[in-house]
């Protein structure tokens, strides 16, 4: 392979709604530029990108692949990643590492949920980009109706250089509004314009002009005084119009016939910008993207394989990395020994002597480096600002099959989030169960069907069980005496409790108010154990007591009998004796949450929390959506991620943290503990 400087690499992120055709057109560009000599197919997992099982079963994207191609003498990486909104942290990686984005539309769908998605994604991380409207080949297809769609949705920077020769079935080729060429057919042969189309072609070219003026102030100049522009005057401002996000250049074919994807790798060469220097932590310097300079590589994304052992894939800003050497991991101030270094192709692996600057490339079995880290040539390197992934909105208890799934899964669990720092894991103290949160149920369901496939550790999911919590209501006074006689020492303790409920929040809190020595001083420390044992499980539900004071003002001790456990042992049954006595109450967590959902669906979402118990506590209206706060029952949103997509066509997002506890209304709170008693029994 031959060596490309960094003003020939072009690195690029597809981005697209679920099934607008991103793999197609990766497959298309592959076989465009010789890479391939066959087109796969997605439906049987065949194509360069989309080859685990869970993809082919799914039919969707689900990982990130890197997918390098040739193209006049330039090398491109394309990066295509998930259109499907449960696998988002491959988009946040992919448009990190990329320098521009083709957003592609399918031309009888329109923009929808995931192109305003695809959308958001390139400008927030300042991604100059191209708009493909793809698929023109398909029934229903509608060039101008989805321009004016996406000029719309984004902007009138958005302008048209390109426009169909027919559509669905006639889809013949493109006509290009800048030279004003027709190029027909997959092979692009080169043809005029039929003058059928003439007239909207110079309606549309109009466009482009007025575009290019507003860009460029010697054109502005130009075009106010009537003075045409050439041909080349226009190509030029498109080009760093494109470059500085000020012109989103709009263009037309079919993936699946190779129409117009050899003119978009032309432009994706002459409008978008070679590597440019990175986004850092802040107050350090960025690297200028120097082969010659020193080692500044960003670690963007790790693949657990239980084969090839762990795969790093990393982007190099500055300097090279070569195979067989040492590098700094700047993030973990750790050496870090580096082995055979790749260039990846979806699943195939071709070795490279060295990676250097604007290229990417991956390498096996390192040992300390995780997503995120900076790699560098020496210690006190600057650090790379961190990747931000979005948090995770829905929770699921991961169950193991079997004791040998449950022997491994904690190691296995701890690997799959390496590779997906969307997903999260943690015990919930109160239940004990293994908590798996993820973005959505699919996106857990792959995590699950990946954990079995290439560790062979078996689980299933379920819905969590809510952590409620007891309470008592009735301040109450009990004593307990612990009495056993077996022969010798025998076991006596006596203990004097009073119980109060306390304010929320409190937990449980524990006091000494024995005199006179009632109780000897070292026994105390027994008797709060049995308490706060005791209190680890209520009298309705089993759950853990909350918000109780519970104090020690008086008992008895026998000179022989007495210990520490017959202490602990009376304090204990003391304890559940007052709870039998103070009208004990099931407590619920209670979430703030904060829904983000378009102007359009405002209605739909407060209708549907005040199903949920909510009490809306404001909304603030922001730029075209609205922040919902409110306080909600954490049982009624367990599945609230589905539920708001559902209610939004995807559009919704929320956040939520634990705010506090609150009495469960009592026809609910039976049920729970009708439920709870069936389950221990």
């Amino acid at each position: 392979m031959p060596d490309y400087s960094v003003e020939q690499i072009r690195n690029v992120v597809l981005l697209s709604h679920s099934g607008a055709g991103k793999t197609t057109l990766a497959e298309a560009a592959l076989l465009a530029t010789g890479v391939i000599n066959r087109r796969g197919k997605v439906s049987d997992g065949s194509t360069v990108s989309d080859y685990e099982p869970e993809e082919v079963k799914r039919q969707i994207s689900i990982n990130m692949s890197l997918l390098p191609c040739f193209w006049k003498g330039s090398k491109i990486n394309l990066i295509d990643t998930p259109g499907y909104p449960d696998f988002v942290g491959e988009v946040k990686a992919g448009t990190r590492v990329a320098e521009g984005a083709v957003i592609v539309v399918c031309a009888a769908s329109g923009v929808e949920v995931g192109t305003d998605q695809a959308w958001a994604y390139s400008r927030e991380a300042r991604l100059p980009s191209i708009i493909l409207i793809n698929k023109m080949d398909r029934e229903n297809a509608d060039f101008r109706k989805t321009l004016d769609d996406i000029r719309a949705k984004f902007g009138s920077q958005c302008i048209p250089v390109q426009v169909p020769l027919g559509s669905q079935s006639d889809f013949q080729g493109i006509v290009d509004l800048v030279t004003g060429k027709a190029y027909l057919g997959a092979e692009a042969k080169e043809a005029e314009v039929p003058s059928s189309i003439q007239e909207e072609v110079a309606s549309l070219r109009e466009m482009v002009v007025e575009a290019v003026a507003e860009a460029d102030d010697d054109l502005m100049a130009k075009f106010v005084d009537g003075v045409e522009m050439t041909q080349e005057e226009i190509l030029q401002a498109l080009e760093a119009g494109t470059r500085n996000g000020q012109i989103v250049p709009v263009l037309a074919g079919s993936a699946l016939q190779s129409m117009g994807v050899g003119l978009l790798l032309d432009i994706l060469l002459s409008h978008l910008p070679s590597p440019r220097e990175p986004l850092m932590a802040e107050g350090t310097e960025a690297p200028s993207p120097d082969p010659k300079g020193p080692l500044s590589a960003l670690v963007f994304k790790t693949s657990a394989d239980p084969y090839v052992g762990k795969l790093t894939y990393f982007r190099v800003y500055s300097g090279a990395i070569s195979s067989n050497t040492q590098v700094w991991n700047a993030s973990r101030n750790s050496v870090e020994r580096v082995g055979q270094l790749y260039m990846l192709r979806g699943k195939n692996q071709e070795p490279v002597a060295a990676v250097t600057a604007g290229d990417i490339g991956a390498v096996s079995k390192l040992s300390v480096t995780g997503t995120g880290d900076t790699l560098a040539a020496k210690e006190g390197s600057e650090k790379f600002a961190p990747l931000v992934f979005p948090a995770p909105t829905m929770r699921m208890a991961a169950l193991p099959k079997t004791k040998a799934d449950l022997d491994k899964m904690g190691s296995v669990l701890s690997r799959i989030i390496e590779e997906d720092p969307t997903l999260r894991v943690h015990k919930e103290p109160d239940t004990g169960e293994t908590i798996l949160s993820g973005i959505g149920e699919t996106h857990l369901e792959v995590a699950v069907e990946k954990m079995g496939r290439k560790f062979g550790v078996q689980m299933q999911l379920e819905a969590p069980r809510v952590p409620y919590k007891e309470t008592i209501t009735t301040p109450i006074k009990v004593d307990y005496r612990h009495k056993k006689q077996t022969g010798g020492h025998g076991q006596f303790a006596h203990v004097f409790l009073q119980m109060e409920p306390m304010p929320r929040g409190t937990g449980l809190e524990f006091a000494n108010r024995v005199t006179g020595g009632a109780i000897s001083r070292n026994y105390i420390p027994s008797v709060e154990k049995g308490v706060r044992e005791a209190a680890q499980e209520g009298m309705l539900s089993h759950n853990p007591v909350i918000d109780l004071k519970a104090t020690v003002y008086d008992g008895k001790e026998h000179p022989v009998d007495s210990s520490d456990i017959c202490f602990k042992i009376a304090g204990a049954l003391a304890f559940k004796e007052g709870l039998a006595l103070g009208h004990s109450v099931l407590l619920e967590p209670i979430v703030k949450i904060w829904v983000t959902v378009p102007d359009d669906f405002t209605g739909d979402a407060i209708g549907d929390l005040n199903t949920k118990r909510a009490r809306v506590l404001g909304m603030s209206p922001e730029e075209g959506v609205t922040v919902i706060e409110a306080l909600v029952p954490h049982s009624e949103i367990m599945r609230y991620a589905m539920d708001l997509r559902a209610i939004t066509q995807g559009r919704g997002t929320f956040t939520m943290e634990f705010s506090h506890h609150e009495e469960v209304p009592q026809n609910l709170a039976q049920k729970i503990i009708a439920d709870r008693a069936a389950q221990k029994a």
